[in-house]
């Protein structure tokens, strides 16, 4: 099972190119299955076909390729609503004001986290052999898939895990029978809630099932932007596997007049920017792949089969880079449990440049804001015994270096 998922900047053509890499899979014989998170729901005009929550064959000539909209306001009457009514059923019988319960039980991302769900699903439940997703533009899909971490992290620390597994026994020391049977059926529900946020992370972060491509066209601000979602991407852990140039401007050559000239400087340009985002790429194991400019915008099977001829050419779709790990960790001085022991802790942060890191040690995490995006990154065991002594950005790889607590080295 393999997991595409497709984002970008908003108009540059992020789901044209998710349907054209669905139909080049499935002309390829895999079973395909096309998911759109994105709100703006363009799938369907894309295919030509109409879609809506349960997945539907786009042509009769691709019998393995279907396609659906998540409707999100759907799945949080089915799925969320429900849990809710039952927190503000035990918050009220807890002594909580009616307005307040309703205030507390708010999960704000909750819609993009059930279309996360149903992607899930997707790979568990249907006969597909890939599911491509078309995501929203870049800021909504960065969100969107740093919720599942997010939220993971806000439930344990509200209502930790070890408080669900004893469900209605703290209830039952001072409540009623019903009191205990609401508690009961609250704790199962969020418990079911954290185990679906487990899954989902598990299959964020798992390389082998799921890989992100960024598509752009070749303008600086744009490739600015995605600058930014590398570094922003792979401090959340989430593995880019290509970058799709749209639009690419076809080179005139000698030719002559005032629409030559234009076109002339325009590929220019977008070759100047190419040229950085490959030297930014490079180091990092993803491949740049291009896509012309076409005359008339590709909609349907067949002028998408064609743009997919244009982007792989005879290459297989699933095929692309693999980014460095996140973290990698690696001892520096002494040896076994000595106290004179030094580690440094590396994490890969593409297209950072010169920008400005935070850290903060939190516990057993290490809190680093990038660009103003902040991941906590759990440390390793032998980590949450050191103390930080310094830190390095070099080549896109920042360096914490850590010695060991005397006060808990050998606890």
């Amino acid at each position: 099972m393999r997991v595409l998922l497709f984002t970008g900047k908003g108009g540059v053509g992020k789901t044209t190119t998710a349907a054209a890499t669905a139909v080049a899979l499935a002309r390829s014989g895999r079973k395909v299955l096309v998911l759109s998170t994105d709100p703006a729901h363009s799938l369907g005009d894309a295919f030509s076909a109409d879609l809506g929550g349960e997945p539907t064959e786009v042509s009769t000539a691709l019998p393995g390729l279907s396609a659906a909209h998540v409707d999100t306001r759907a799945l949080v009457d089915e799925a969320w609503e429900p849990l809710r009514a039952q927190l503000r059923t035990l918050l009220a019988g807890a002594g909580v004001e009616e307005l307040v319960a309703d205030e507390l039980t708010v999960l704000p991302g909750v819609e993009e986290l059930l279309a996360l769900e149903q992607v899930r699903r997707a790979t568990e439940d249907g006969p597909w052999e890939v599911v491509v997703v078309d995501c929203g533009p870049t800021a909504e899909t960065l969100r969107l898939l740093s919720l599942p971490e997010a939220v993971g992290g806000y439930l344990e620390r509200l209502f930790p895990a070890h408080r669900r597994a004893v469900r209605g026994v703290l209830a039952g020391l001072a409540g009623s029978g019903a009191q205990v049977a609401r508690w009961d059926a609250a704790a199962a529900a969020l418990s079911r809630l954290a185990e679906q946020l487990s899954g989902l992370r598990a299959l964020l972060a798992d390389r082998s099932t799921t890989t992100i491509r960024l598509v752009l066209t070749p303008e600086r601000v744009v490739a600015a932007e995605t600058r930014r979602t590398l570094t922003a991407l792979a401090l959340h852990e989430l593995h880019v596997d290509g970058v799709v140039a749209n639009r690419l401007v076809p080179d005139p050559g000698t030719g002559r007049g005032a629409a030559a000239t234009w076109m002339r400087e325009r590929r220019r340009e977008q070759d100047e920017v190419l040229a950085e985002l490959e030297e930014l790429t490079a180091g990092m194991g993803i491949p740049v792949r291009t896509v012309g400019h076409r005359a008339g915008e590709p909609v349907g099977p067949e002028e998408l089969a064609a743009l997919a001829d244009d982007l792989y050419g005879d290459d297989d779709p699933l095929e692309g880079g693999c980014a460095r790990p996140l973290l990698e960790l690696r001892r520096t001085a002494g040896e076994g449990t000595s106290a004179d022991s030094e580690y440094v802790l590396d994490l890969q942060v593409p297209g950072i440049g010169d920008g400005d890191v935070d850290l903060a040690r939190i516990g057993d995490e290490l809190a680093v804001t990038v660009a103003g995006r902040r991941r906590t990154v759990a440390l390793p065991p032998v980590l949450r015994r050191c103390d930080v002594i310094g830190a390095d950005l070099d080549d896109d790889v920042l360096s914490v270096a850590f010695r060991p607590d005397p006060s808990v080295w050998m606890q």
